[in-house]
């Protein structure tokens, strides 16, 4: 590490510790020419994967538009925004986990929707009608019966 007072290349580590809930690395660090101090922060870069749209094109991960079919979805409903940051932090890491350099846009979809669907039913009907293009009022009573015969299971099954 070059030293920002001097721009000698030898310094040396002081102290490390974690930070940000484990995300980060600081570290203390001394010049060995001028002894001056100074303090570094050390992260991973973790890559998103490129995503492709149903027309074949190929776009870098936008967690804004992510963000933008949360929020839309929820709107008007009675959900925080930490939960919803929760979730889009969950998605995120659930791309990341895959270990795929690309992902196709259907897969992003399916994953919102089932995060959606555990958070708020309203939300999850709303971005599946949008997703799914539901084509009238049939669609719409098949998704809901769909959640309750799903909510049923899960209550089953406590």
């Amino acid at each position: 590490m070059q030293c920002p007072f001097c721009g000698a290349d030898d310094t040396r580590v002081i102290d490390s510790r974690l930070v940000s809930e484990g995300d980060q690395v600081r570290r203390r660090r001394e010049c060995s020419d001028c002894t001056e101090r100074f303090t570094t922060y050390e992260s991973a870069e973790l890559l998103m994967p490129r995503i492709i749209k149903h027309n074949g094109a190929r776009e870098p991960f936008n967690e804004d538009k992510l963000r933008a079919g949360f929020l839309r979805a929820l709107e008007k409903r009675p959900v925080s925004l930490e939960d919803t940051e929760a979730e889009i932090i969950q998605i995120k890491h659930a791309l990341r986990a895959m270990g795929e350099r690309e992902i196709k846009s259907r897969v992003v979809g399916e994953l919102v929707m089932e995060h959606l669907k555990q958070l708020d039913q309203v939300a999850y009907v709303r971005f599946a009608s949008v997703y799914r293009s539901f084509q009238d009022i049939a669609e719409f009573r098949d998704a809901i019966e769909r959640l309750e015969s799903d909510s049923a299971l899960a209550k089953s099954d406590t």
